[in-house]
């Protein structure tokens, strides 16, 4: 997918500090998986890396269900970020054990890890993933949302307290309002990668194609206009995808679990729905530069989640 503006993850040019390489410095490339516990970042930390939106964000965990890479080129190197769902051990059934083996594959593939915490939060799961880590993988510990500590020694003491957990190859504190902090951690990143040729050109920013796009840019807008009145069963299925020119028609399925979460989801005189359809909608322009014309229908599926037909079918297996 090609470069398009997203004023969401765009900073200031003047603000950010250019990479001190140069054209005859040799060239790197090389993956980067981003993981954590749930909510602690990583997607919108992936759509500053990139500086633009690639990956969906909500506040409601594992927000992320596919590993989505976000690919960022500058004149001696290119970054393959790899946006990873939040592992977790609340929900046990197919599908988040598929979301966890997700993690644990993009980790196993990974040049180099990120593993991203909050600042003075460090919980039993976060324990949980950074003993699952491989210590021969480079590991930067990314210590996010440093805007929100307003006294800065008890952030050294808490570096100090993770540096003593584990070898972290470096200890970046990032804060996505603090545009030199995402610099300073691609600095920190691109040392460890590989001396190798760009795999993609350097226009692209993601692999996922638009189709997908479409769908992810819909659920985020269910999860974030209904919060916590709809649980996690919730998913988006592309039906079609028609374009001609600069108009795309899409026609979505939204699959719920029951009766009652489709009332929910059109609500009053299907209002909701119609909301979903226009913010999901103006994202995709934005994304795909070009009008829209987006058709979204409700499907219930009872125990999608825990049938591995309808998980195949979906695209999460």
């Amino acid at each position: 997918m090609a470069k398009s503006k997203i004023n969401e993850a765009q900073t200031s040019p003047a603000s950010v500090p250019v990479f001190e390489t140069s054209v005859a410095e040799a060239f790197r490339c090389g993956t980067i998986a981003i993981v954590g516990r749930p909510n602690v970042g990583k997607s919108t930390l992936l759509n500053h890396l990139i500086g633009q939106k690639v990956s969906i964000t909500s506040k409601k965990a594992q927000t992320t269900r596919h590993r989505i890479t976000g690919i960022f080129t500058d004149v001696c190197s290119q970054f393959l970020f790899l946006d990873t769902p939040g592992f977790q051990k609340t929900h046990e059934n197919a599908l988040n054990k598929i979301l966890n083996r997700t993690v644990s594959q993009a980790a196993a593939d990974a040049d180099v890890l990120l593993f991203v915490t909050e600042a003075l939060k460090f919980s039993e799961l976060d324990e949980v993933v950074l003993k699952a880590i491989d210590k021969t993988t480079p590991t930067i510990l990314v210590v996010n949302k440093i805007d929100r500590i307003e006294d800065k020694t008890r952030l050294m003491t808490f570096l100090q307290e993770m540096q003593a957990r584990f070898t972290f190859a470096a200890i970046v504190p990032t804060s996505v309002k603090s545009a030199q902090t995402i610099v300073a951690l691609k600095g920190a990143i691109r040392p460890l990668l590989p001396l190798a040729p760009a795999v993609y050109s350097g226009d692209e920013i993601t692999d996922k194609s638009e189709r997908f796009m479409a769908s992810e840019f819909i659920r985020e807008k269910v999860f974030r206009q209904l919060g916590d009145e709809l649980p996690y069963s919730v998913s988006v299925v592309i039906e079609k995808y028609e374009q001609e020119g600069d108009l795309r028609r899409i026609f979505a399925n939204i699959v719920v679990d029951k009766n009652s979460q489709k009332a929910i989801l059109i609500g009053t005189k299907g209002e909701r729905m119609k909301r979903i359809g226009t913010d999901a909608r103006k994202d995709m322009e934005t994304t795909f530069g070009g009008k829209v014309y987006l058709e979204l229908f409700v499907k219930v599926k009872k125990g999608w989640a825990d049938d591995h037909a309808l998980l195949r079918q979906y695209g999460y297996e």
